[in-house]
């Protein structure tokens, strides 16, 4: 087991403060788990504990996006306490994601709480425009934007680093069925979060791609995924670049069809 110092806590709060302006305002998608768990395994000194889980909990939310008022469990928090639970207890990374989906949910009822609570600003946001106060205007937008990623950071170092003594110790007593237990469940995850993406963009065209991804990784020995991603990255080019011709002879045949569907106008009638 490892000891998340002072310094790393706060670094992980500062993280996630920017992480959490960047989910808000949905800019960059530095939010994303690969990222967020690479980043956190940097802080903490192990790059590598970083990729794996960023690998397992990227795959566990490809398909966790927002319905409408439907939130999924929230991925800054899911990323940093997968890869500080993996880092610190020494458990397996499909354990930690099941361990650190509790933090991910607490932090997304944060979230809901924010976007009902913020309701407030609405009555001064309305008299902002209608009296073109663009800088009042901006301040209440960083006012409320400030005002969650400060959440954001202090719940990040709360549970990063004062409640790391008792998340080990609870760890440590859970019994070997259990542990398993959330081996199986994290290890589940990300086949879930896959299915679910595949769900909404699965084509009746990507059939064939699908097929030949799947003989490739399971028949032919490759010591790791990069030929399958730079097959699937072949294969993205040349849909690109046919869908592109299929949309150019669309277009240059509609000028024609519209023309004959033009009604004789030159009798008068």
């Amino acid at each position: 087991m490892h000891e998340i110092t002072l310094i790393q806590g706060i670094s992980l709060a500062a993280l996630v403060f920017v992480l959490g302006i960047d989910f808000w305002l949905e800019a960059l998608f530095l939010f994303r788990p690969i990222i967020v768990c690479t980043l956190t395994g940097a802080i903490l000194g192990d790059i590598h504990i970083g990729l794996i889980t960023g690998g397992l909990t990227e795959l566990a939310f490809a398909g966790l996006t927002p319905a409408g008022g439907v939130q999924p469990p929230n991925p800054i928090m899911a990323g940093v306490m997968t890869t500080v639970i993996a880092w610190s207890t020494g458990v397996d990374a499909k354990t930690a994601i099941g361990l650190g989906l509790p933090f991910s949910l607490l932090m997304q009822y944060v979230i809901l709480f924010f976007y009902s609570a913020f309701s407030l600003f609405m009555n001064k946001a309305d008299r902002c425009a209608r009296e073109a106060d663009t800088a009042a205007f901006a301040r209440l937008n960083w006012t409320t934007t400030l005002i969650v990623a400060c959440s954001y950071s202090i719940i990040a170092f709360l549970c990063t680093y004062l409640a790391q003594g008792a998340m080990q110790a609870l760890v440590k007593s859970m019994p070997a069925w259990l542990t398993h237990g959330f081996e199986v469940a994290g290890g589940i995850l990300p086949a879930v979060g896959f299915g679910l993406l595949l769900r909404v963009m699965f084509k009746a065209q990507y059939i064939p791609y699908f097929i030949a991804g799947f003989l490739f990784v399971c028949y032919i020995q490759v010591s790791n995924l990069l030929p399958v991603a730079v097959l699937g990255a072949g294969f993205a080019v040349y849909e690109y670049f046919n869908a592109k011709a299929k949309a150019k002879e669309s277009a240059q045949a509609l000028p024609a069809a519209a023309k004959n569907d033009e009604e004789d106008y030159s009798n008068g009638i």
